[in-house]
This record gives structure tokens, sequence and C-alpha cells, in this order.
């Protein structure tokens, strides 16, 4: 409410009546609290359990680099590419089973590195990863 300090003014005070504007907002606040559900999508993850034993030495690396013409090295050494798949059947029966980084030339076929990646999960291979190209 306002007050006049000039005492005769024949002016009429205008002022907005927002009181019901906001018991409007406040009651349209309320009704979206109670009418929107809470939100509870739970999704089933299966997280790996701890080892209270780990392994005593880390698990061996083998690395794979595809060149550009798609010839392939095993720990820096020229393999053939028939010959891959019985590389990979040595490294699956070992215990534990080795890490496999695959690496590639930068401008190699992507069906050449795919070739390998399905060989290796043929093969059985559970630890697969690629090698970052470095900048």
């Amino acid at each position: 409410m306002a007050v006049s300090v000039k005492g005769d003014s024949a002016d009429p005070m205008v002022d907005p009546n927002v009181i019901p504007l906001v018991d409007i907002m406040l009651v349209l606040l309320i009704i979206f609290i109670i009418t929107i559900p809470v939100m509870t999508h739970a999704v089933k993850i299966d997280l790996p359990r701890d080892n209270p034993n780990p392994p005593a030495e880390p698990p061996p690396v083998v690395n794979i680099y595809v060149e550009f013409d798609g010839t392939l090295m095993w720990n820096q050494s020229t393999i053939d590419r028939a010959d891959l798949e019985g590389y990979i059947a040595v490294e699956n029966v070992r215990d534990p089973q080795p890490e496999v980084h695959v690496d590639a030339h930068r401008r190699v076929p992507y069906y050449y590195v795919a070739d390998v990646i399905f060989a290796l999960q043929r093969g059985g291979l559970q630890k697969v990863g690629f090698v970052p190209a470095s900048p």
C-alpha cells in the first residue's frame, strides 16, 4: 500500500495487485510437485568383484602392430596373416591370459585392423585394447 505525502491529491493511486499472481504461482508450483512423478530409473550393472589375492606379477603383454600394407608384427617380429590364429591359440591357453595391445599405422585400411580384432575375438582372448595414436 502506498502512502501519499502531498495530502490532497486528486489522482487515484494505481498499484498492481500482485497477491493473486503470487497465489496462482504457488498453486501451480504445488500442482507440478505433486503431479510430476519421481524419476527412479535404475540400470542394472554387473560390477566386477574385488579380488582379495591379486596376481603376483602383471599379465604378459602382446603387442600387435598392423603396417600400412596389412603386414602384421607380433611383439616386433613379422608374422604371416595365416599364422595369426595359431599365435592367438597359443596365447589363449596361457594363465593368466595376456593383454593384447593393437596398434596400427595411421593410413592402414580399416579392414586389416578389423580382421585382427575378429581373429582375437574368435580366438577367445578377453583383454584386448587399442594403443592411442601419438600426436
